[in-house]
């Protein structure tokens, strides 16, 4: 294999407005209408522009051509691909004008990575580069390279490696990335660096970071709107950690009653510590509300009355008597200094109402000194509402997965399906054309029987897709019925997991794929290595000491498992460490996976069929595109970079791979009742 260059474009200004993903999509569309002579005219950009989604609802196809026609007279004149990407930047130009906003690629508080506009703020990365160097400078491996000087570009150098980023995501989430699958050297070839990268985009994925417009050729070239884009986002999942009722039950004491903590439950981190603001600031007398991390920030007084109530020991009187906003803003963050708070934003930061900072700030100010005791009552109330562990396990897994599609974000599934909107979005993403928008109601929804009707529509698509819903009904969702909730997502997980595995077909038979045919290629695999190892069914109990798992990751790409750090996996201790490891080999493959190691540890059977089929997924995709790459001659592979050294020519048997696999439909049915999953079996594959 060639190394991975991936899209170049010989204009820098016009590659730094694309990611990689971005650019290997348009790069695909602008080929597929090419004309036997292999080129393409402006007369052919019409046709092609509005197919894109970034068009589609905004544009006409004689809209667009009236449009090219201003600047192109003669449309039968040949463009190539950067000509098309300057037309499509300025149609997309266009069309933002036309819809009446603009996009930016700099807010703390957004999950998406936007491309046309690239701002970045140097107040935010000096941010992000403090909270590195105080995080990370006991570091073993980076305290070499720390501290950073955040008015370098040292910043974007030290995450080229990605060891960085990996180390960055542990910090915000402990225990998500295994540090031993983490390539750490001073100097990385191409392979390791993008490896590295694999590992943090699908493990970032797993905190439940949005990284849909971001591949790893993005971050090897340290491009830094999207590098602080995802560190943004890493760096909030770490500050807002702790604002929900599991990690800080104290936070009960903001609500009237026991009937208003469930809707605390459900809200996000970010609304939570507004709550939390203005409860205190509704105990100090401030006569306002504040709704956001922006303005209603900018004169200092919401933060002196916070202060004053939470630290009245280190209270200045002049603070709320300053003459100007920016002197009551220094005078807010001497105060903030003698309560603990590092000084991470500067007076002008607090005055020019920078949401990214301003979150920052108050999230260290609840962490410092949050001012709120327990009430016996409602704690005990709280306790009795959390749910058990494996629903949580679930919920978590379904609603970091909802988010890696990039619909709209989800907090808490239970609490967000409720409308159904989220749920049509999926449902959309994965069978496109599926959702009668005409018949949906986009939130806020005020009437309830809008809900009914949206989650309804879900049922009915899940009735097409052949879906399982005995005793579901809409009103389920309405009523937050969590298990059927969970039943039900399962099933959309499960088919789009097949629908994945079917499509690679295509090259061969294009079947239908069931779990049972899952089973049998990951048997299969682990044998064509010699091994002797195989599992009956995905509730296996052999699958606990994870040796399995790391003979099939080994049998798809054996340079990733390092047998040495392999344990035998005969007691608990064991077995995690070899649970945590399987999951970042497979992560550093590029499985998008969210499995934890508590599920491969107690054989959770779904979960481990998830991890099984994305294995399965990545290998036969790895095949199908060095397959095209041969036949194509200049393809370049997108799965991973990774050279394979199997000695085993995937590509060639692929065919045989899928051809091969037994189809029984009735092996893959879960039933929805009174107690889903309660009787749930993978039928073992036959005939091996």
């Amino acid at each position: 294999m060639t190394s991975y260059l991936g899209v170049q474009v010989s204009d820098p200004t016009l590659q730094n407005q694309f990611t990689q993903v971005e650019l290997r999509s348009l790069k695909s569309k602008f080929t597929a209408v090419k004309n036997e002579k292999g080129k393409v005219t402006i007369g052919d950009l019409p046709s092609l522009l509005v197919t894109l989604k970034a068009f589609a609802s905004t544009f006409k196809e004689e809209e667009v051509a009236g449009l090219l026609a201003q600047s192109f007279p003669d449309l039968t004149v040949d463009i190539d691909f950067e000509g098309f990407l300057r037309v499509y930047l300025n149609l997309q130009g266009q069309a933002n004008a036309k819809s009446g906003h603009s996009k930016t690629a700099s807010a703390f508080l957004k999950a998406s990575i936007t491309t046309l506009l690239h701002t970045i703020s140097h107040s935010e990365r000096a941010l992000y580069v403090a909270h590195i160097n105080s995080y990370l400078e006991d570091d073993p491996f980076l305290k070499q390279f720390l501290p950073l000087d955040p008015a370098t570009n040292d910043l974007f150098d030290l995450a080229k490696d990605g060891v960085l980023l990996c180390k960055l995501i542990n910090v915000a989430v402990p225990g998500t990335i295994d540090e031993r699958a983490i390539n750490c050297k001073k100097i990385l070839n191409l392979w390791e660096r993008n490896e590295n990268h694999t590992l943090c985009l699908n493990s970032a994925k797993a905190i439940g970071c949005t990284v849909v417009n971001i591949g790893t050729q993005d971050l090897v070239e340290a491009r830094p709107h999207l590098v602080l884009g995802l560190i943004s986002q890493i760096i909030k999942i770490q500050l807002l950690a702790d604002l929900n009722l599991k990690k800080t039950p104290q936070l009960v004491e903001l609500v009237e009653d026991n009937t208003d903590i469930e809707e605390l439950m459900s809200l996000a981190p970010e609304k939570l510590l507004l709550k939390w603001m203005n409860f205190h600031l509704g105990k100090a007398g401030y006569e306002k509300r504040v709704s956001n991390f922006s303005s209603d920030l900018k004169d200092g007084r919401a933060y002196a009355y916070l202060l004053n109530v939470l630290a009245p020991e280190h209270c200045n009187p002049a603070t709320l008597d300053a003459k100007t906003a920016l002197e009551r803003a220094t005078l807010v963050l001497d105060h903030a200094e003698k309560m603990g708070c590092k000084r991470y934003l500067k007076p002008t930061d607090i005055v020019e109402g920078s949401s990214n900072l301003n979150l920052a700030f108050v999230a260290q100010i609840f962490h410092r000194r949050s001012g709120l005791s327990t009430d016996g009552k409602k704690y005990a109330f709280a306790e009795m509402m959390t749910d058990d562990v494996q629903t949580s396990r679930e919920e978590r897994c379904f609603r970091l997965w909802i988010n890696s599609l990039g619909a709209t974000y989800c907090n808490n599934v239970f609490e967000d399906v409720r409308n159904g909107w989220i749920l049509l979005e999926v449902l959309d993403k994965i069978k496109p054309g599926s959702v009668n928008w005409k018949h949906a109601t986009k939130p806020p929804i005020k009437m309830p029987f809008r809900k009914v009707e949206n989650c309804n529509q879900v049922i009915k698509i899940g009735r097409q897709l052949k879906f399982s819903l005995v005793n579901l009904a809409g009103n389920d969702f309405v009523q937050g019925n969590k298990k059927l909730i969970l039943a039900f997502l399962w099933q959309l997980m499960r088919y789009s997991m097949l629908q994945l595995l079917k499509n690679l077909r295509s090259h061969s038979q294009g079947k239908e794929v069931t779990d049972t045919d899952i089973l049998h290629w990951v048997n299969k695999k682990v044998r064509s290595m010699g091994r002797t190892s195989r599992i009956e069914n995905f509730k296996d109990k052999s699958i606990s000491n994870g040796i399995f798992f790391l003979e099939l990751l080994s049998s798809v790409e054996p340079r990733v498992v390092n047998w040495n750090l392999v344990t035998k996996g005969e007691s608990d201790d064991e077995k995690r460490l070899n649970a945590t490891y399987i999951i970042s080999v497979a992560r550093k493959l590029g499985c998008s996976i969210f499995v934890l190691p508590e599920d491969i540890m107690e054989v959770n059977q779904k979960m481990i069929l998830t991890l099984a089929a994305s294995i399965m997924y990545w290998s036969l995709q790895k095949a199908v595109e060095e397959a095209s790459s041969c036949n194509t001659c200049n393809a370049t592979p997108d799965a991973s970079p990774a050279p394979s050294v199997c000695g085993e020519d995937e590509s060639s048997s692929i065919a045989g791979d899928v051809s091969s696999l037994t189809i029984d439909d009735a092996a893959s049915d879960t039933t929805v009742s009174s107690s889903p999953f309660d009787n749930e079996e993978v039928t073992s594959a036959g005939g091996e």
